[in-house]
């Protein structure tokens, strides 16, 4: 029987203190999202094959594999393409600027944040493909009222992912450089942002996926080119093959934009 008399730190502990602070570290499962993609095609192919789903309503990964390869090599998909793109930088680099001129604003100062709270918060819930039409009517058929579209969509998230980022920097660092004097203009630029940068980082990847189903539903309406519009005339014609060809694009450049995202936050959040 162990001595219970002696102090806690005279004894010898029998085997070494597992360390306890590992503070959530993420372990890379490099491998672990590839296999449950080749599980969920597999499962999705074998449906189809022993004929549990008919091939009109959910067409198997094999045929809309030929459907996208068809449209690569007669170069309609290239044409939708680049359309959709355009549309999603030109839409979201004007929300995003914007969104970010406004929320830092609301940041840092009080009359703005006095008037944009209530004002974010009256227009944030309203359904941006709603006013489509209005923008429609505004900026003609064209692409102005999809920018608008887009822009009108990414703008209300990036107010409140940057207000939110700079609000929550610590006030206590803030202090403390006013303490030592340190200019205004120098404590935005070395403390503010900096702290604030995870956050509308964060915020980011919201707005690009807001930005991608925006540019869809605009595209549906009065549009010729873009995946959207080609999403449209494939339901409407039943080909239900190349419906999911572009919906698998639209996931393919989700998952694109989330990678440049990714390599961005690892590029300028290095300090963490």
């Amino acid at each position: 029987m162990p001595d219970t008399t002696l102090p806690l730190q005279d004894r010898s502990p029998s085997q070494p203190v597992r360390f306890r602070g590992g503070g959530f570290t993420v372990k890379g499962h490099r491998w672990a999202a590839l296999l449950a993609f080749v599980v969920l095609i597999a499962v999705w192919e074998s449906t189809n094959r022993f004929g549990l789903v008919s091939d009109l309503f959910l067409p198997p990964p094999s045929a809309v594999a030929s459907a996208l390869a068809a449209m690569a090599q007669d170069g309609s998909l290239w044409q939708h393409l680049k359309a959709s793109l355009m549309r999603i930088g030109v839409g979201w680099v004007m929300g995003t600027v914007a969104g970010m001129a406004v929320g830092f604003a609301m940041g840092i100062g009080s009359v703005a944040r006095a008037v944009g709270v209530p004002l974010v918060s009256a227009f944030f819930p309203i359904p941006k493909i709603a006013l489509l039409p209005l923008f429609i009517l505004w900026f003609g058929i064209g692409e102005p009222s999809k920018f608008a579209t887009i822009g009108f969509g990414v703008f209300f998230p990036t107010v409140i992912a940057t207000y939110s980022a700079i609000d929550s920097v610590p006030r206590n660092l803030i202090r403390m450089a006013q303490s030592f004097g340190l200019p205004w203009a120098s404590i935005l630029r070395k403390i503010v942002l900096p702290g604030a940068l995870p956050g509308i980082l964060a915020g980011f990847r919201i707005t690009a996926s807001i930005a991608l189903i925006l540019v869809v539903a605009a595209e549906m309406i009065g549009a010729e080119y873009g995946i959207g519009a080609f999403v449209l005339t494939a339901g409407n014609l039943m080909l239900t093959d190349q419906l999911l060809a572009g919906v698998l694009v639209l996931s393919l450049l989700g998952l694109s934009i989330g990678t440049v995202l990714s390599i961005l936050e690892r590029r300028l959040l290095k300090w963490r």
